[in-house]
C-alpha cells in the first residue's frame, strides 16, 4: 500500500491572498464583521467568514501552510469559525531552492504530507513547484494557483471539492 493511502487528503491553507486577497484598491474590497480586538489588522476586514463553513464542508483534513503559522490559529481562524489546525512550520529557505524557482514552502509540504494525497492552495504556486511534487510525491497531489485579487472563489471551491472527492483514485500532480 502507498505511503498514506487510506487517509482523507490534506488541504494546504495559505492566507495572503488565497483566503485574505489583495490588488485591489481598499475602497474596493467588501468588509466583513469580525472579531475585534487591540492588535487586529484592519486588512482582516477582507477575510470573508464564509470561508469557514465552505473550508470545513470539503473532505479533507485542514492544515495551515502560510508565513503567518501559528498566527493563523490565534489570529486568522477565529475569524472565519475555523477549529484550531495543524501548522506546517517552515525552515528557513533553502537558497539554492529559491535560485531554481522552488517556493520555499514547497519541500517541507511534501515532507508534511509524507506520501499521503494532498491540495495545496496558494497564489504563488509554479510550474517549478508542480514538476517537483510530481517528482518527489508517491501520492497524489493538487497545487491550486489562486488569482492574489480575489482569493479563492466559488470557482476554486468547485475544483479543489472535486479533486478531494476523487484523490484517492487520482494520479500524482
Amino acid at each position: 500500500m502507498a505511503p498514506g493511502a487510506g487517509k482523507r487528503p490534506l488541504l494546504f491553507l495559505d492566507v495572503d491572498g488565497t483566503l485574505l486577497p489583495f490588488g485591489l484598491p481598499p475602497a474596493q474590497y467588501p468588509v466583513f464583521p469580525g472579531p475585534a480586538g487591540e492588535g487586529v489588522s484592519p486588512l482582516l476586514a477582507r477575510l470573508d467568514p464564509g470561508h469557514g463553513a465552505r473550508l470545513l464542508a470539503l473532505p479533507c483534513d485542514l492544515v495551515w501552510a502560510t508565513a503567518w503559522e501559528h498566527e493563523a490559529n490565534e489570529v486568522v481562524a477565529p475569524w472565519l469559525g475555523l477549529p484550531e489546525l495543524p501548522v506546517v512550520e517552515f525552515p528557513p529557505a533553502d537558497e539554492d531552492d529559491l535560485l531554481a524557482g522552488l517556493h520555499f514552502k514547497t519541500r517541507a509540504l511534501v515532507g508534511w504530507a509524507a506520501g499521503r494525497p494532498f491540495a495545496w492552495a496558494d497564489d504563488e504556486i509554479t510550474g517549478t513547484d508542480r514538476e517537483w511534487v510530481r517528482a518527489r510525491h508517491p501520492g497524489p497531489a493538487l497545487l491550486h494557483c489562486a488569482d492574489p485579487l480575489h482569493g479563492l472563489t466559488e470557482d476554486d471551491y468547485t475544483v479543489l471539492a472535486r479533486w478531494l472527492r476523487n484523490a484517492g483514485s487520482a494520479s500524482p500532480c
